[in-house]
């Protein structure tokens, strides 16, 4: 007999870090807990427990059984911070544990990301850091204690498919040059630690400018987080979040930014990077298991 219970700790995730659209992505210290169980008895899941089970059945060539879950939630939905990626992901790797581990972390991750259609937060979730994710594939990096993320969580929720549907389907060749030039030096400026070289790299021309019709104050909360002393920011995936990265006066940026939203509803939150990635808490296993080894 292999694992009868398993409770899984992943991280939230901020992605695109403005011009890295679909491509980068920093895991967060906020956390979902998800717990898996055999069941004797078939359970009804939510859609979205139901299709990662059904697609890690499928590829891991593994017989469905009977299973509950549950999801202790921390990450707000909705806002940006990759919290449908976290719940996959704790799926995925909690029915493969159930399973003896016929897949490997990165064909999961593969899996998460086909799931939500983009991998921007199922691979800081999955291993942590800062993330480049190029198709299948990621490179990950460390991130120092040194740097603040700053949230700026508002009351409203936005759906990732409405935020896409906003999106121009062409952008000329003058504004696709420059976020990607903004890209490429933020993955520098992750990659050496050399953190004060992300200043004004965090300037988007991809989606964000589109994105502010769902969010007005955008671009005030981010002009008074630099001014506040903040080495920038972005809006947090598709929204609604807003995050500020500082090395400095956080606690005066988040301030500002509150400031500038004029949300009396809105909360902060600061914190920083998570570089471990998605862990396992607890593991139960069958009396009967223990006592046969």
């Amino acid at each position: 007999m292999g694992v009868k219970e398993i409770t899984l700790r992943v991280p939230a995730s901020t992605s695109n870090l403005g011009p890295g659209f679909d491509c980068l992505g920093v895991a967060l210290r906020l956390y979902n807990d998800v717990t898996l169980t055999r069941a004797l008895d078939r359970k009804a899941h939510p859609r979205i427990i139901t299709e990662a089970a059904k697609l890690f059945f499928a590829r891991a060539h593994r017989r469905p059984f009977p299973f509950s879950c549950s999801v202790t939630e921390r990450i707000p939905r909705s806002r940006g911070l990759g919290g449908s990626a976290t719940i996959r992901l704790g799926v995925l790797v909690g029915l493969n544990a159930l399973c003896r581990r016929p897949l490997d972390r990165l064909s999961i991750f593969r899996l998460c990301a086909e799931l939500e259609g983009h991998p921007d937060n199922a691979a800081p979730s999955s291993v942590g850091g800062f993330t480049v994710a190029r198709g299948e594939n990621i490179q990950r990096f460390d991130v120092s204690p040194r740097l603040y993320f700053v949230l700026l969580i508002p009351e409203f929720e936005i759906k990732t498919s409405a935020a896409r549907k906003i999106l121009p389907s062409r952008i000329s060749r003058s504004t696709a040059v420059e976020s990607c030039g903004n890209a490429c030096a933020l993955t520098a400026a992750f990659a050496s630690r050399n953190y004060d070289a992300l200043r004004g790299a965090f300037a988007d021309q991809l989606h964000q400018p589109f994105r502010q019709k769902l969010i007005p104050f955008l671009p005030l909360v981010i002009a008074a987080a630099e001014n506040a002393g903040a080495l920038g920011a972005f809006l947090s995936g598709s929204g609604s979040t807003i995050c500020a990265v500082t090395l400095q006066h956080r606690h005066k940026v988040a301030a500002a930014m509150l400031r500038a939203a004029r949300s009396k509803s809105a909360r902060m939150i600061i914190t920083k990077a998570d570089n471990e990635g998605l862990q396992i808490l607890q593991i139960r296993i069958p009396h009967s298991a223990i006592h046969n080894r």
